[in-house]
């Protein structure tokens, strides 16, 4: 989201999005409260620190790294105080929480003496192992603060077609790092899907990328996947058809993320999304349970008046798609 008020932001999203609202991020405070700080402040026994080409692996905590971890736990707050207040899943319902994955973190962050974590078949594979169980332990911290909540954790994965495809530069430049093949690739995701599935919420996925691998996804664990349906390849159709077929949460990315020209009017979208079914084959009264309107990516480049409208946008071409 827009912004730096991190109560300001739970109020829009708690107000506009009240069947499936999340945590939100606003990484206008700093690059602590970006995707990076953000999933690393979850990271269990595991140091970082910031430096000028961003964040790196340290063996312990530097204070940008403890900055992140206090930022997240101030959020939390923020959210707790509000369900409270509102007297939220006091019958039920779902919040979803975002952390970035594995392959991106490791993409990202930089081991001690340069270059990316990708590189080094160790660290990327202790990282996968401690954000699991960050991401585990986040989640119970989450059921004690909003008890009658079903949590659906989303993991970030945007730089992993770039990680398979051997698409991510080395710290020169001049040569990209080798490409993870994809059962390596499934085995650290497994382990983050699993982490969350055990701590008692559903793990989901979201990748913005055009060739977006929705079936590793799935098949490593997430029952959900996000995908930018205005970037998606002909080749991911077939993997959201397989995916709505299995029961599977489908969420569709349908709504700009940042300021456009022209907003789309409810009808386009909705539209949209009846083309799409019927082209998979898929009845929208069969499987209007299992879909859900999003924004194409996050809305943090957006104007804070387009954000609350592209979320009332979503929910009411939703609404209209489910009989409502």
């Amino acid at each position: 989201m827009p912004g730096e008020d991190i109560h300001e932001a739970v109020r829009t999203v708690l107000g506009e999005l009240p069947d499936l609202p999340h945590l939100p991020e606003l990484p206008g405070r700093g690059v602590i409260a970006g995707m990076t700080g953000r999933a690393l402040a979850l990271v269990a026994d595991l140091g970082f620190d910031l430096q000028p080409a961003g964040w790196r692996l340290t063996d312990a905590p530097g204070v940008d790294h403890r900055r992140a971890r206090s930022l997240l736990a101030q959020d939390l707050d923020a959210l707790e105080e509000r369900v409270q207040v509102g007297g939220l899943f006091e019958d039920g319902g779902e919040l979803k929480v975002q952390v970035t994955g594995p392959w991106t973190l490791a993409a990202t962050v930089e081991r001690p003496r340069g270059d990316r974590l990708l590189a080094d078949h160790g660290a990327r594979r202790e990282l996968a192992q401690a954000l699991a169980e960050g991401v585990s332990e986040h989640v119970a911290d989450l059921r004690r603060r909003v008890p009658g909540a079903a949590l659906l954790v989303q993991v970030d994965e945007p730089a992993l077609p770039a990680v398979l495809g051997a698409r991510i530069p080395t710290a020169s430049g001049f040569s990209r790092h080798r490409a993870v093949h994809p059962p390596a690739a499934s085995e650290a995701l497994e382990q983050v899907f699993a982490a969350i599935a055990a701590a008692g919420a559903t793990p989901m996925a979201h990748c913005c990328a055009a060739d977006a691998p929705i079936g590793l996804l799935r098949g490593a664990g997430a029952r959900a996947v996000s995908v930018d349906l205005a970037v998606l390849e002909a080749a991911g159709y077939d993997d959201l058809g397989n995916a709505l077929d299995a029961g599977d949460r489908v969420l569709l990315g349908v709504v700009p993320s940042t300021d456009p020209v022209r907003v789309p009017s409810e009808k386009q979208v909705v539209e949209r999304i009846l083309r799409l079914l019927d082209m998979l084959g898929f009845d929208p009264e069969g499987v209007a349970g299992q879909l859900v309107l999003t924004p194409a990516c996050g809305l943090a480049g957006a104007s804070p008046s387009y954000a609350r409208e592209a979320l009332a946008l979503v929910r009411a071409s939703a609404s209209r798609i489910a009989g409502g």
